[in-house]
């Protein structure tokens, strides 16, 4: 009995462990970005202009949206990219629909070109991709403040003689319009929502531990 509730116990504590981990994990949201912006991915756009202005991360997606009647969308390697050679392709990502989503879940530089000579015309892109960016300390005391316990408030419990019959009033001085001098609203408090995640897994878990010791042999 005893290793049983010692085994209870560890199992808990894991499961607390890894939600405090899942908790406290900063969330990078993942970019789609439209090649060309309103110009979509077709001839005579500048898609080096259109890269310089962005940061592209692993995660991210490239989204092609062109006429399916006319051009392609195919990855080359740097030489391919360069002399607009479409013969030697390493992916074709072409679903015919004129909408096709390129993943960039690899830290590279990533080649794309338009077949049927539109690359001449100006239809490739060179993206570079990169590891997200750490955030920085300051941030993460911003989204994830220290634990800290709620003030002690001490409710003021002095209270008015009772009205006389002839004036309205509640009991003791306590009306729906005049309430204890001490009551906090649960907008004051101080424990953020983020705390609250953070902690009730714990309280969760010490409870049912405490439960499970208790339990005679």
């Amino acid at each position: 009995m005893e290793g049983l509730k010692l085994g209870v116990f560890r199992l808990f504590a894991l499961v607390v462990g890894l939600t405090c981990a899942a908790v406290m994990l900063p969330e990078v949201a993942a970019v789609r970005f439209i090649v060309g912006g309103n110009m979509g991915w077709s001839p005579n756009v500048n898609y080096a202009a259109w890269v310089d202005a962005k940061n592209f991360y692993n995660g991210d997606w490239l989204f092609f949206v062109y006429d399916r009647n006319q051009m392609n969308v195919l990855e080359v390697n740097r030489t391919e990219y360069e002399s607009c050679n479409s013969d030697n392709f390493l992916h074709n990502w072409t679903t015919g629909t004129g909408r096709d989503v390129v993943p960039l879940n690899v830290t590279r530089t990533y080649y794309f070109i338009s077949g049927k000579g539109f690359c001449f015309s100006g239809m490739k892109l060179a993206v570079n991709v990169e590891d997200p960016p750490a955030p920085s300390p300051s941030k993460r005391r911003q989204q994830f403040p220290p634990l800290t316990a709620p003030p002690t408030v001490i409710p003021d419990l002095s209270f008015t003689p009772a009205p006389s019959p002839s004036k309205p009033g509640g009991v003791l001085g306590f009306s729906p319009a005049n309430g204890p001098s001490g009551s906090v609203s649960g907008s004051s408090s101080s424990c953020s929502l983020m705390n609250r995640l953070s902690c009730l897994p714990i309280i969760l878990v010490l409870g049912f531990a405490g439960f499970v010791l208790s339990i005679p042999l």
